[in-house]
């Protein structure tokens, strides 16, 4: 499980680092940053799949998404005495994320192309990475360190060089993952690949949700909702079909959900609602009541993560719905870590009910995204590899 999560110079979050638990519920007013927290969480657990210069670049390069405000907001600045204002940056400029588990953690840091001539003037590089073990980390406690082009593992009470050669614009996952020397940059690796995100199911009149597909066992629901019929299947053959039919009747009270096999293997959605004298097919279902069969279907997944982020799931839902959704989180939060980013307030205090919750609320100060009401010795202790110098 996640404990904390770092994050320096990423839009409007100039520095936070906040403490996480099982269950944790992100609000917020508009603009206060929930988006940018979810997206930079989302650029993290990039280095690991796909790789983060591409999504850095379709952001803008480092130039667009670096935090834009002044390096130190004094207190004069704050009572309106002075202007706001830059002055000479006394630390350079670096994109840093970074989080902390009850067993790894890692940190990236990036930072500007030092080769000018290059025409890849969108990419960053990778100027450190760290993975260590325990809380936060410390000299005594890391494990693998990348500085530039240089890879060392702790080798006892000596390091290890692993390789002086790595490209810049590469993460150490790339090259070192599946190094047998290595089997901590493999697990933290893959534990950061299983991180599950869903914040677009399409429910318009052209979704694939709303079609038939067709259905091979699916234990992972597709972040757009394609194979709903599939995974539904799936849950209900291998996974928690109790669970499955308590929450669509908790929802919708006297309905149910069947999956319908047609020729060619092709699998449909078949709603039965109290009064009606046929099943509603996918096509005929409002937007609310399929995307909420959707959070069904990620949430009672046949295969839980160990992190799953909702991105405001309350979305064309009623506000009748949030109770029956917070008791599917809550379910859910058993075999899941789940992070919610949340507008709705309902939502919200349902889930805080849960005494496991985590209520994270942002606020702005001079355009600069904090958490409301924490204070400097309330934050997780946290340590970047090169000091945030």
């Amino acid at each position: 499980m996640l404990t904390a999560l770092a994050i320096d110079n990423y839009r409007s979050i100039q520095s936070l680092v906040m403490p996480l638990t099982r269950l944790n519920v992100i609000s917020g007013a508009n603009g206060s940053g929930k988006s940018n927290l979810y997206r930079a969480l989302r650029l993290l657990a990039s280095t690991a799949r796909d790789g983060i210069i591409a999504p850095l670049a379709r952001e803008g390069g480092l130039n667009s998404l670096m935090w834009a405000g002044p390096e130190e907001i004094s207190a004069r600045m704050q009572r309106g005495e002075v202007p706001v204002e830059g002055a000479m940056r006394r630390k350079r400029s670096r994109l840093r994320l970074g989080f902390s588990s009850d067993s790894f953690g890692y940190a990236v840091c990036m930072g500007y192309v030092a080769n000018d001539n290059s025409a890849f003037s969108l990419d960053p590089e990778f100027k450190r990475e760290s993975v260590w073990a325990g809380d936060f980390l410390r000299p005594a406690t890391t494990l693998v360190d990348r500085d530039g082009s240089v890879v060392r593992r702790k080798a006892g009470r000596a390091w290890d060089i692993l390789t002086s050669s790595l490209p810049s614009y590469e993460s150490l996952f790339s090259h070192i993952a599946n190094d047998a020397a290595c089997p901590e940059v493999f697990t933290v690796r893959e534990r950061m690949r299983d991180w599950r995100f869903y914040d677009h199911f399409r429910t318009d009149a052209d979704a694939p949700a709303r079609a038939p597909q067709i259905g091979t066992r699916t234990r992972v629901l597709h972040p757009d909702g394609r194979d709903l019929a599939a995974a539904w299947q799936t849950i209900r053959e291998i996974g928690d079909h109790d669970a499955l039919d308590d929450a669509v009747a908790d929802a919708f009270p006297g309905a149910r959900v069947e999956i319908e096999a047609q020729p060619g293997g092709l699998f449909s959605l078949a709603f039965h609602q109290h009064g009606l004298l046929r099943p509603l097919s996918a096509a005929e279902l409002s937007d609310g009541t399929l995307r909420y069969l959707l959070l069904i279907a990620a949430l009672l997944t046949a295969r839980p993560p160990e992190l799953m982020v909702l991105n405001e799931p309350e979305s064309s839902l009623h506000p009748d719905l949030m109770p029956a959704l917070a008791r599917l989180i809550r379910r859910a939060a058993k075999h899941s870590q789940l992070w919610i980013v949340s507008h709705s307030q309902r939502l919200a205090a349902a889930l805080e009910d849960d005494p496991e919750c985590n209520a994270i609320q942002l606020e702005k100060v001079f355009s600069a995204t904090t958490i409301l009401g924490q204070r400097a010795l309330e934050r997780p202790a946290w340590r970047w590899a090169d000091n945030g110098k």
